[in-house]
């Protein structure tokens, strides 16, 4: 707070205490800055809206924070000739809405289920507004944005470096509630186990997946194929540390991080699969397997199950076409591991073998900004940092009575 003048303090001060008969009136003065005053209704319409926002903190002292710098704000604007028009104002409440995926109307009707006047809304969208053109009209001209500060800024933002990991496994079986509750049990004793030995000994002794005759032991994989959970649980680990016990269908997972390392290829931002599954009757059985082996022989792309599947009921063949992270995270697992064109049968459903096949993986890495963009960025942090320092002063050099 500002006291400049101590005795006019002192008499706002008086001002603003609470009488008997307005304790409780809307239009009772809850703070001053300058010549202006915030009622208690404007504190509770702003924290209302706050709420409505759901904004995190206190939302009261946030609301009464915010009042005083749009009093601040606008006087700023004002002072440099600026108002904000009622089509501007219009349009920053539509574009603000927008944000929520709603029309203006349809956004004040959100908020107003929450006690928030329209007029609230139209204030703190007109504040806002002002404040914005106002420090472009002050500080616009002083931004300066040359050929070192784009590069600096591209090197920025330039894509990461991929990662790959080596892992090992140990899937156990969890097809019936018993089978889940043994085999959270025995995850529970592999996951404090600590080296690549022991691992690999409890792989060739409990797990379920093809892997178990190798130890466990994975061959190389790109960390952007691998499912979010699984990748996340893998990147917190040192070697030799084992994940805690995850969750797929029909099985419980553990993974042990054997090695790490950079790759030379940016990590994609986007992963979508293309796969087939081709349903054989008759689980992990002899007779499935070696139908599972001779339909290998017989396919060398997704298309060519087509012809294979023609007779069969329509459900025995399904194609999709999925982001990574919709992709169910054990038929995700298995895909990680192959190339277009390779197919997998370690999975089952239900009854049914999984000849599982990869079609396709597309890949998208993070479009480069145009120079335009990275300088419209620059100069709006630029502007930012300005503002900022300017409220300060202006917060520094008011009068004001009624904040924290």
């Amino acid at each position: 707070m500002s006291l400049a003048h101590p005795i006019r303090a002192l008499i706002v001060a008086l001002l603003l205490l609470p009488t008997a008969a307005a304790a409780q009136s809307p239009f009772e003065p809850v703070a001053q800055v300058n010549d202006q005053v915030i009622t208690r209704w404007e504190l509770d319409q702003r924290t209302r809206l706050l709420e409505a926002l759901r904004a995190p903190g206190n939302v009261i002292d946030e609301a009464l924070d915010a009042l005083i710098n749009d009093r601040l704000q606008l006087g700023a604007a004002r002072s440099l000739g600026i108002e904000v028009t009622e089509e501007e104002i219009a349009e920053g409440m539509a574009e603000f809405a927008g944000r929520a995926n709603l029309s203006t109307e349809q956004f004040l009707q959100e908020i107003g289920r929450a006690g928030v006047d329209s007029q609230t809304f139209r204030d703190f969208v007109r504040a806002g507004l002002a404040w914005r053109a106002a420090v472009r009209a002050r500080f616009g001209p002083q931004v300066q944005v040359g050929p070192d500060d784009i590069a600096k800024a591209r090197e920025q933002v330039e894509p990461d470096a991929g990662l790959r990991v080596l892992i090992s496994e140990i899937v156990l079986p969890a097809n019936t509630p018993e089978a889940r509750q043994q085999a959270e049990a025995r995850a529970a004793e592999i996951q404090r186990i600590t080296s690549l030995d022991a691992f690999a000994a409890a792989a060739r002794q409990y797990s379920a997946a093809p892997t178990r005759e190798r130890g466990g032991r994975v061959d190389w994989l790109d960390v952007a194929n691998i499912p979010a959970p699984v990748a996340n649980a893998v990147l917190t680990l040192r070697p030799g540390e084992v994940t805690p016990p995850l969750r797929l269908p029909n099985a419980v997972a553990l993974f042990q991080l054997r090695a790490i390392e950079e790759t030379e290829t940016p990590a994609p931002q986007n992963v979508t699969l293309d796969y087939a599954q081709f349903f054989i009757p008759g689980g992990r059985t002899e007779s499935a397997l070696a139908e599972a082996q001779r339909l290998r022989g017989r396919v060398d792309t997704c298309d060519d199950l087509y012809a294979v599947a023609q007779g069969v009921p329509e459900n025995q063949l399904q194609r999709d076409e999925l982001p990574l992270s919709e992709v169910p995270q054990d038929v995700a697992l298995e895909l990680a591991r192959l190339d277009p064109g390779e197919a997998s049968t370690t999975l089952t459903r239900g009854n049914a073998l999984v000849f599982l096949m990869l079609c396709d993986r597309a890949t998208a890495g993070a479009e480069a900004p145009t120079d335009v963009a990275l300088v419209n960025r620059l100069r709006s942090e630029q502007l930012s940092a300005m503002a900022d320092i300017w409220l300060a002063e202006l917060r520094s050099e008011a009068f004001i009575v009624g904040e924290e």
